[in-house]
């Protein structure tokens, strides 16, 4: 395979550490050096660009938090005709899209610790007795995002900035990229 690929140097070299593996596995020239946009670009095709995310929640951050930076990113790419892949590194079970909608958002449940005060209680048999009181562990629903909302977004910025949004589990993040890098770019997309 005579494919040459072109890492971020912002990329940090621990998390990359099985892709570059998997690189030098496939016969796979790389070398690290600061891209305009994105993680991972192949000499052979500059206008299509891999921007690997580790994990749904990372995407959420960057379209709830960072929203206008990511927008951002994605309207520059689009205005300079790269075509942006953004590849999330989530888990085997989410394949598209379509998956994301019934994605649990680990940030939409937080327990508090709330303290229960004295209490008075009455058994069975009527005796009575006061409970100390204690702390218990409740858990409460936040305002996160839920992953039908995150769905839909990614849906949004697909049909307004051309970018699409691709899937893997971290063992095979470094084969996916030189497949969609290598031209064996295979589409995700039900719709």
């Amino acid at each position: 395979m005579s494919l040459t690929i072109q890492i971020d140097s912002r990329e940090k070299a621990r998390a990359i550490k099985k892709i570059v593996a998997e690189f030098e596995l496939q016969g796979v020239k790389y070398y690290v050096s600061k891209l305009w946009t994105g993680d991972y670009m192949s000499l052979d095709n500059p206008r299509l660009i891999i921007d690997r995310k580790q994990n749904l929640s990372e995407i959420c951050a960057n379209v709830c938090q960072s929203h206008d930076r990511f927008r951002n990113e994605l309207i520059r790419a689009q205005e300079n005709g790269i075509k942006l892949i953004i590849l999330i590194e989530h888990s085997n079970q989410i394949k598209s899209i379509d998956d994301v909608e019934t994605w649990e958002n680990p940030r939409r449940k937080k327990r508090l610790k709330t303290w229960i005060e004295d209490e008075l209680v009455v058994d069975e048999d009527g005796s009575e007795y006061w409970e100390p009181g204690r702390w218990i562990w409740e858990q409460i629903e936040t305002k996160a995002m839920t992953g039908e909302t995150l769905a839909k977004v990614m849906r949004t910025m697909e049909r307004k900035y051309g970018c699409e949004f691709l899937f893997c589990d971290k063992l095979h993040t470094g084969k996916r990229i030189i497949e969609i890098l290598g031209g064996e770019h295979i589409d995700q997309r039900t719709d």
